[in-house]
């Protein structure tokens, strides 16, 4: 049984290794602009620059999780780190945007091992209300990555140059790497003597699934979506992904088992995942865009402004956690997508000439404290009702609902935005994000129940972890 001390140095270990791939996703979008113009692109590059990292990671997030539960927090923790920094170094390198694109899509394979390992070791240590409490301070000092990552991104950009940007997280994954030697002995090894069983069909149909779709959403703005190159990757990969749910119901080692959707904290959770992060995302990437190429201010200043969104979800991320922990999550999950939905339609209030400090600022810090009310609690009701010993896979699930949702949010910008940001195309962008947000706040309200969700609560829940201990033993 991990002490106390334990206890804080995986919670240490847990943030930071979340830290790196978070850092990574906060970063870049300051630098897009700059990358454009040295390498040569527009929007497309730009979308593909995120979605490149995006789509594997959210194809192999799954992959990872069961990796997890299998070999162990810690090692796939160190393995995924080590490929980090090497990967971060590569595009850091890369000479063009072929290579800067397959570099991202390699550093999605790596951040794939961290963020569900991650997670799972606070999972696997701390139980209840302590739990509830654990992942608010995961989620808020996690949240320092997006504080950190534009502010010193766009310093970055603004002086040596955004290569700078990806080299930047070898630091953090060094320190990381480090402090993992002084964990506790019984920090998760994984289940004695399993044999690894990689779900190698479902991988790939995952993965082929998911690329077809975003390819002919980015590339169709471009070159047209009635061409042979956008339907054909778009009719495979939305097959692939009907062979993907038939296969996950037959094969006895699924990659996403299904049976975690019987719990209906976990349903509903990841419904409410998808509008949430889908809107984060698009809303996220536009608005650096529109501060540097529409309001023509430096990579400096975008950090800037979207740096209130960090400082009040650091400052209230372990209160609406430790709250949701005690009273249910369903409360603060139907209220925070709702107060980050009013913060992206203040943004309607962007006009030529754009004042940044009016018509953006404000918004920025409503969308920060609605995020604060959300995040942690959606966590809790996602993970409250699955036994510890496949917290790698369920938190693995959600995370990559989350990337994919990203994914295709950002593969439709240029659908959304008309092929290049302008003001009307912003305002069409953040009615889209509005619109997502009220939707996961009615899928939460609807679909969670009261105060009786929070973790640890309800027999069914007990029921159900005695079926997925039969289940997984089998």
């Amino acid at each position: 049984m991990t002490d106390a001390r334990g206890q804080r140095i995986v919670l240490v270990v847990a943030v930071l290794a979340s830290f790196v791939a978070f850092l990574d996703g906060s970063i870049v979008t300051v630098a897009l602009p700059a990358i454009a113009g040295e390498l040569g692109g527009d929007l497309t590059l730009q979308q593909w620059v995120v979605d490149a990292y995006l789509l594997t990671l959210g194809s192999l997030m799954l992959v990872a999780g069961s990796l997890s539960d299998t070999f162990g927090r810690v090692r796939v923790l160190r393995a995924g780190l080590v490929a980090f920094a090497a990967t971060s170094v590569l595009a850091a390198l890369a000479p063009d945007p072929g290579l800067l694109i397959t570099a991202r899509a390699l550093q999605g394979v790596a951040a794939a091992l961290l963020v569900p390992s991650s997670l799972a070791l606070i999972t696997s240590t701390y139980s209840g209300p302590e739990q509830g409490r654990a992942i608010g301070r995961w989620t808020a000092w996690t949240g320092v990555a997006f504080l950190v990552g534009p502010l010193t991104g766009g310093a970055l950009v603004d002086t040596i140059g955004w290569r700078w940007v990806f080299g930047v997280v070898v630091l953090p994954v060094a320190v990381t790497l480090v402090l993992m030697t002084r964990l506790p002995g019984d920090a998760h090894r994984g289940t004695p003597d399993a044999p690894a069983r990689v779900d190698v069909v479902g991988a790939v149909l995952a993965a082929v699934g998911l690329a077809g779709p975003v390819f002919a959403l980015i590339e169709g703005q471009r070159v047209g979506f009635g061409t042979w190159l956008v339907l054909v990757p778009l009719v495979v990969g939305l097959v692939a992904l009907v062979a993907f749910v038939a296969w996950e119901r037959r094969t006895p080692h699924p990659m996403m088992p299904l049976d975690l959707f019987r719990t209906r904290e976990f349903t509903v959770g990841n419904l409410a995942t998808v509008g949430l992060y889908a809107a984060l995302n698009l809303g996220t990437l536009t608005i650096p865009l529109v501060v540097q190429e529409l309001a023509g201010l430096s990579a400096t200043v975008a950090g800037l402004v979207t740096l209130p969104t960090t400082i009040v979800s650091l400052l209230f991320s372990t209160l609406f956690g430790t709250l949701a922990a005690t009273h249910g999550p369903r409360l603060f999950m139907t209220v925070g997508p709702l107060v980050t939905a009013s913060g992206f339609l203040w943004m309607l209030l962007v006009r030529d000439p754009i004042d940044v400090w009016w018509q953006v600022v404000p918004g920025v810090v409503l969308f920060g404290f609605g995020l604060a009310v959300t995040v942690a609690p959606l966590t809790s009701a996602v993970l409250s009702q699955v036994s510890p010993a496949r917290s790698g896979i369920a938190s693995a699930v959600n995370n990559a609902i989350s990337r994919v949702a990203g994914l295709v949010a950002v593969a439709f910008l240029g659908v959304i935005a008309g092929g290049a940001l302008t003001v009307d195309g912003f305002h069409r962008v953040v009615v889209v994000v509005a619109v997502l947000l009220v939707g996961s706040a009615a899928v939460s309200f609807v679909g969670l129940r009261g105060s009786g969700s929070g973790p640890g609560s309800g027999s069914s829940g007990h029921e159900l972890r005695a079926d997925r201990g039969a289940s997984s033993s089998s």
